[in-house]
């Protein structure tokens, strides 16, 4: 598990609530030295996702929980930040050969083996059979996509690239669920 006990309130793996005011010890320097000042916890977690690997901060662990945005740097200064009551953050490592194991997504380590690849994403909610995603994605630098998806749901997601397919149950009806999803193999 990458970072997992860097910070004291929760990252495993590669680690919010209503609002997005900062439950802050010493977190305000944080934030501003960062370039996050005035942001919210979707906002830094759009901001990171889409920065390249070699630009994304070397002194700040980034995770993001079933309900939070937890974030610490290397002077010790610690930041959570709430995920909006309706919404869910998931990021997808979708791979063919190599994965880790990973519960709670980190920002700022994770990485997944399908680089910059184009990949079509469906997410079913199994209760409705509602089509909540549809479309294709381009993984990010570190080998993921992100998806905003609602509270509260279970689903079905089916990640397709060229030939290869691959299917995972997905839940976000938990503060337990988790973030990081490195299980979704393409045969």
């Amino acid at each position: 598990m990458i970072g997992a006990g860097v910070l004291p309130f929760v990252i495993a793996g590669c680690g919010v609530r209503d609002s997005e005011s900062a439950q802050v010890a010493g977190g305000q320097g944080l934030l501003e030295d960062h370039g996050f000042a005035g942001a919210g916890a979707s906002e830094i977690i759009d901001q990171l996702e889409a920065l390249p690997v070699v630009e994304r901060p070397q002194d700040l662990i980034a995770s993001v929980t079933a309900t939070s945005l937890q974030l610490q740097d290397d002077a010790g200064r610690e930041v959570e930040l709430p995920l909006q009551s309706d919404q869910f953050y998931l990021s997808v490592a979708p791979f063919v050969e190599s994965t880790h194991e990973c519960t709670f997504h980190s920002l700022t380590t994770c990485r997944g083996e399908l680089r910059t690849r184009e990949v079509t994403v469906k997410v079913i909610d199994s209760s409705s059979g509602e089509v909540l995603e549809e479309g294709t994605r381009t993984t990010r630098d570190n080998g993921f996509l992100g998806l905003w998806l609602p509270r509260g749901i279970a689903a079905e997601l089916t990640a397709t690239l060229d030939e290869l397919t691959g299917s995972a149950s997905i839940s976000t009806q938990s503060e337990d669920d988790l973030t990081c999803l490195t299980s979704l193999q393409l045969a």
